[in-house]
């Protein structure tokens, strides 16, 4: 490649590997459908050094180009073409299909037919298009939200979508094996929703200079206060962001304290910082005891609970004597405590610790859980004089984190047992367990394959027995899943912040695993799991390899006004008798 190639953004290869389920990977698949919707075949331009002078487009970088969006790609961007160039994608930031628009062009890549691009301004907008229902003054420049302008029953549908290309692309599965993808859950929440912001700024110019770094005496300082925020989209730019309308009240309150806070105590700082926001909830009754905060607690807003009013103002709350007092607070220390609040539930967790980050959805998202986690022959409130063959009684929680699975779907089960990586998440997941009284549940702290041999030895197999899984956004490993169908639970919940790594593990799950222990070779075809065609006998015997079908697939929508949606699997086992 020339260098001039490469300042004009040219690139024949893309300059990090792709990794599985990753937005490089999950918006490849878009571009290639696209593509051959539109009867452009890309077959043999990949790795092909030649094929870079072919699909070289005319642009130059940052120069301008129309575009007429024709999709919107699951990570949330527009996927176009430029009318001098049907044969190359264009992608393009806050826009959607139908739109006609004004883009920048940043980097190409030719081998794969495609450029990314920055929104520049519209021309001609959708008819999805309603630039009205934008709230953020940030919105077309923040990386933080990508459909403010599409409404919310259009940004459920496309959630949607999401999930059935990712099961299209990524599981290996043919149709029939897939089902009707139900229609996303939305946020009661469509802003005001987020519990945790986590903005930051970068350190004074020069700082990240070598010998900055070693000799401290030689450290530059501000000269004046850094843009405070998040990253300007498609940059590693921070962009100076006063208020995030996504975010609850607390938070919002948060951020206007910690930007004053930073300016008034720059001189503290030689380098750059993140700044921790998270929401706390206090209830209690003022007939019985005094508010936990006061007037002059800049960290608080109050909501009374039996009116459903947030009250933004900073102000002494008095509530008749029946109510019970909210307070939202927000915490900045990463040790300190905070408390969430879940239908009956409360649980408490580090404030710098993983916990969802939407309250709001929790109780539908949990109850939702516990209606389905149950096979419809065993409902979760059975009829009087029900004798089921063989029940499920046993809650296996891995990446359990701080016990909201394990709690919340205790009282189905005569034993919950939850497995994480982190001492602190099992710390405080056996807190919440003795805070709700929930003296079924048994946590440990380990890899989450480990818990399948403590499960062996409580259980014997999984006949009573059903696994929730939730693992971080790269999905499970391929150890894990072998530990999974190698014990056999009769059913599997799997959950997900990444639908295209849950598609692909659950096709390993449906394609069946290896053999059970002690009941033949070890291994798949070739010793590789989800290559079985086996089925599971009754009465506790196997015969070939554990496979499930998927009884249901659904999105979740913990995130309104961004490209994010949460994924919820439900799996039955295969027995004897069923295809």
């Amino acid at each position: 490649m020339t260098k001039r190639k490469r300042q004009q953004g040219y690139y024949t290869k893309r300059m990090k590997s792709v990794q599985e389920g990753s937005n490089e990977e999950v918006l490849l698949a878009d571009i290639q459908s696209l593509l051959e919707s539109s009867k452009i075949s890309s077959s043999g331009t990949a790795g092909d050094e030649s094929a870079a002078t072919d699909s070289e487009t005319p642009f130059k970088r940052f120069s301008q180009v129309e575009v007429k969006i024709d999709a919107l790609s699951s990570i949330g961007d527009g996927l176009g073409f430029a009318s001098t160039r049907p044969d190359h994608v264009y992608v393009v930031p806050f826009t959607l299909p139908g739109d006609v628009v004004e883009a920048k062009v940043v980097n190409q890549f030719a081998n794969d037919r495609y450029t990314m691009a920055d929104f520049v301004s519209v021309l001609k907008p959708s008819p999805q298009r309603n630039d009205s229902l934008v709230r953020c003054p940030y919105f077309s420049k923040c990386s933080g939200c990508q459909f403010q302008m599409l409404s919310y029953d259009d940004q459920l549908a496309h959630k949607k979508t999401i999930v059935e290309k990712a099961y299209r692309n990524f599981s290996n599965l043919p149709p029939e094996m897939i089902p009707v993808v139900g229609d996303t859950i939305g946020s009661p929440m469509e802003y005001g929703y987020r519990t945790k912001l986590t903005p930051h700024f970068d350190g004074p110019p020069g700082s990240r200079a070598r010998r900055n770094r070693k000799d401290g005496s030689d450290q530059p300082s501000f000269d004046q206060v850094p843009p405070i925020g998040f990253m300007v989209k498609g940059t590693r730019k921070t962009m100076d962001i006063e208020d995030c309308p996504i975010a609850t009240d607390a938070v919002r309150e948060g951020l206007k304290q910690e930007r004053r806070r930073v300016a008034e105590e720059l001189h503290k700082y030689k380098r750059g910082a993140t700044i921790l926001l998270r929401e706390t909830t206090t209830k209690a009754n003022p007939q019985h005891q005094d508010s936990p905060w006061t007037a002059d607690d800049p960290q608080s807003v109050t909501k009374e609970a039996d009116s459903g009013t947030l009250n933004p103002q900073i102000s002494q709350l008095d509530p008749p004597s029946t109510s019970t007092t909210t307070t939202k607070t927000y915490i900045t220390d990463q040790n300190a405590t905070s408390t969430e609040h879940i239908g009956p539930y409360t649980f408490l967790n580090p404030a710098g610790a993983f916990f969802q980050n939407n309250n709001s959805i929790l109780e539908t998202f949990t109850s939702y859980i516990r209606s389905h986690i149950l096979p419809a022959s065993q409902p979760s409130t059975p009829p009087p004089n029900s004798t089921p063959s063989t029940k499920i009684t046993h809650l296996i929680d891995t990446y359990s984190g701080s016990g909201l699975f394990s709690i919340t779907l205790s009282p189905l089960f005569t034993t919950t047992l939850g497995i994480d990586i982190s001492p602190s998440s099992i710390s405080s997941a056996r807190l919440n367990a003795a805070l709700n009284a929930t003296t079924n549940t048994t946590f440990t702290t380990g890899d989450a394959g480990d818990i399948f041999a403590e499960a062996k030895k409580r259980y014997g197999d999984g006949d009573e027995c059903v696994v929730v899984i939730d693992p971080p956004r790269k999905g499970c490993d391929e150890g894990f899943l072998e530990q999974l169908v190698g014990f056999g639970p009769r059913r599997c919940v799997y959950v997900s912040c990444n639908v295209h790594t849950q598609a692909r593990d659950v096709g390993v799950l449906v394609r069946g695993g290896r053999e059970r222990e002690g009941d033949g070779e070890e291994g798949g075809k070739d010793g590789k799991i989800g290559d079985g065609d086996g089925v599971v006998e009754g009465e506790g015997k196997r015969k070939g390899r554990v496979r499930y079908r998927i009884e249901s697939l659904r999105g979740f929508d913990f995130f309104p006004q961004t490209g994010h949606v949460e994924g919820v699997a439900i799996l039955q086992r295969v027995d004897e008798g069923e295809t």
